[in-house]
């Protein structure tokens, strides 16, 4: 199977990377490490059979069986007791990360209603950058009509950038839609 983003990144990213950055080695030049998709299951943790939807959701648009994380300690102004299960989180590397990033950017962003880019502010101090998307229906894999419950995700892209403008380049030159 061939990838188009990653081809991209060898080819074209990596070497206008370097020259911007001033790095000396290719091997310098950051690169995606992983990237993660989380769902909290939140208010809906009552509801019978909402967490085995996500579960399923998460598993058609990223092609991996999701993991479901457990609460650690219990508190009890959220009405979480201790192993509760809580949220659903999938992790995704190599080929089926490429996969999920260049279908986020080329299918996804076009279909959210009213968008206009993202937000560049979004990136730790490491390079890291996190995102917020409010509808799974942005995906191809969700049709609207087979949906019970419409849930957000948090995506986080692991880089192995240095500081903020390092993460900022590379996902840039990978295409992400940034707000100017």
């Amino acid at each position: 199977m061939k990838n188009n983003l990653y081809e991209q990144y060898k080819k074209e990213v990596v070497p206008a990377l370097k020259k911007e950055l001033n790095l000396k080695s290719v091997m310098q030049v950051p690169k995606i490490s992983k990237v993660v998709i989380n769902v909290g299951v939140g208010r809906f943790l009552k509801e019978s059979g909402y967490i085995d939807n996500v579960e399923k959701t998460l598993l058609k648009i990223t092609g991996q069986k999701p993991v479901r994380t457990k609460a650690k300690k219990a508190i009890s102004n959220f009405k979480v007791r201790e192993g509760q299960e809580i949220g659903v989180v999938v992790t995704l590397h190599g080929a089926r990360m490429y996969q999920f990033l260049e279908k986020l950017v080329n299918v996804s962003f076009p279909r959210i209603r009213d968008f206009r880019g993202i937000s560049n502010k979004a990136f730790d101090r490491q390079g890291n950058y996190t995102l917020g998307l409010k509808e799974n229906t942005a995906f191809p894999e969700v049709k609207t009509g087979e949906v019970d419950k419409i849930h957000g995700m948090e995506v986080v892209i692991n880089t192995t950038a240095k500081n903020r403008e390092a993460g900022l380049a590379l996902l840039t030159h990978l295409g992400f839609p940034f707000i100017k």
